[in-house]
This record gives structure tokens, C-alpha cells and sequence, in this order.
């Protein structure tokens, strides 16, 4: 979990509810079902039509991801790699099966049973570069899905806030229902605008952020499994997986 993003979206929750009771608002103001569900329903079904179903599903599994502990630890994962290559020098290369069989990354897996398999750093590379690639392209698509949902956002507020006019205006002779009417009509543009810039954007460009460090985390990964199908010693892989800690 990660607390850091957490915080900074209670941090904006009690910005929004702070400076409201400052002005002498209530916080049963800033509720409004027809607003929230204009908003979000829209939103959603706005992201929906613009992109491939596929595309919406990995959106809503990359919000989870970006709210979960991602964080990409480099010096361990350099230390991994030269563990691998001590035990392939030790006992050889398909002592690394019962090292695959512990990974839990995909990926690190894969490239983990290539080496048993004795492919040589050529094969290594071609064919882990080709997942690499393509999950983060994929993932980096989902983001966009995200960003765009953030700009239909403000949008749908808008459209809330003159569907919160009309019906003012078609009820001017009931004063009763005058309040509920204006009531939606400025929540919705509110709720808009907030989950766009409080939200939506910041997580898309967040899950761009994760994208990135998790590809270079892999490629140094992948780096380290050529230089032990290379041959090469532990202090040398070491030396030269130090660069991507600079």
C-alpha cells in the first residue's frame, strides 16, 4: 500500500472540505447524487466509447495498481541478479529451475528458463524485449485512458451544471425545488473539475512514472540474465549494473 499517495488524496479531500467550511459551507452541500452520478457515470461511459474494452479493464486494474507498493528496488534486484550468477557458476545453469520456480514477476521468470534452457544472450535478449516492449505499451495505453477520463470530467460537470439550470428554470413557480436545482448545478461542475485534477490526471501520470521505473528495473534484469549467459563473473555484473543506479 502505498501511504504516500493516500495521503496526498485525503490531503485534497480536506482541502476541498476545509476551504468549504471556511466559507461557512456544510459538508452535506458538497453531497449530490444527481451531480456524482452525471459526473462519473458519464465519465466512465465517455472512456468506455473512445477506447477498446480491453483497453478500460487494464485502466481500472492499473487505479489499484497505483494506490499498491510498487516501489522498484534496484540495489535488491542487482544483488538478485548476481546471487543467480553465483549459483549458475556454483552448481550450473539449471540449478537456476528451482530459483525460477520462486519468482513471482512473469517476466523474471521467463528469462530465468531460458537461461536453464542454455539459450545464449542473443535469444535472451530478442525474446524478453518483445514482452518487455509490449506490456509497457499496454500499460502506458491504460494510463491514457485514465488521462483522457480526466479531461471528460470537467466536461460532464459542465453538462451537470446546465442540467442543474434547466431544471431551476422549468421551476421557478416552486421556489420548494429551487435549491436542489442550484444545488446540482454547482456540485457537478465541483465534482468535475476535482476528480479531474485531484484525481484522474494525477494517477494517470503516477501509473506513467510506475511504467517507467518497472521497465528500467527489467531491462537491468535483463541486462544481468545476458551477462551470466555470457559468462561473466559476479563482480564484474555487479560493476556493470551499477549504472542504473546513478
Amino acid at each position: 500500500m502505498d501511504f504516500t499517495a493516500i495521503l496526498g488524496l485525503l490531503l485534497a479531500l480536506a482541502a476541498i472540505v476545509g476551504g468549504n467550511f471556511l466559507e461557512g459551507g456544510q459538508l452535506q452541500e458538497l453531497l449530490n447524487m444527481p451531480a456524482a452520478v452525471i459526473v462519473l457515470g458519464g465519465t466512465v461511459a465517455a472512456a468506455i466509447i473512445q477506447s477498446p474494452s480491453k483497453d478500460v479493464a487494464r485502466a481500472f486494474r492499473l487505479l489499484g495498481w497505483a494506490f499498491g507498493n510498487n516501489k522498484q528496488d534496484m540495489q535488491a534486484g542487482i544483488d538478485q541478479v548476481v546471487n543467480w550468477c553465483v549459483v549458475a557458476r556454483r552448481k550450473g545453469l539449471l540449478a537456476l529451475e528451482s530459483e525460477a520456480e520462486k519468482e513471482q514477476d512473469h517476466f523474471i521468470k521467463s528469462g530465468l528458463l531460458l537461461l536453464v534452457d542454455g539459450k545464449g544472450s542473443d535469444v535472451i535478449r530478442s525474446t524478453l524485449e518483445v514482452e518487455l516492449v509490449t506490456v509497457e505499451q499496454r500499460d502506458l495505453q491504460g494510463a491514457k485512458v485514465i488521462e483522457s477520463m480526466g479531461g471528460y470530467a470537467p466536461t460532464l460537470g459542465i453538462i451537470g451544471a446546465v442540467l442543474g439550470l434547466i431544471h431551476v428554470m422549468s421551476n421557478l413557480s416552486d421556489p420548494n425545488n429551487l435549491g436542489a436545482g442550484i444545488a446540482t448545478a454547482f456540485v457537478a461542475t465541483v465534482y468535475g473539475i476535482g476528480i479531474a485534477n485531484l484525481f484522474l490526471i494525477p494517477v494517470a501520470n503516477k501509473i506513467k512514472s510506475l511504467v517507467l521505473m518497472r521497465y528500467q528495473y527489467q531491462e537491468m534484469v535483463l541486462e544481468g540474465l545476458m551477462f551470466i549467459a555470457e559468462g561473466q563473473n559476479p563482480k564484474a555484473i555487479q560493476q556493470r549494473l551499477q549504472g542504473y543506479l546513478r
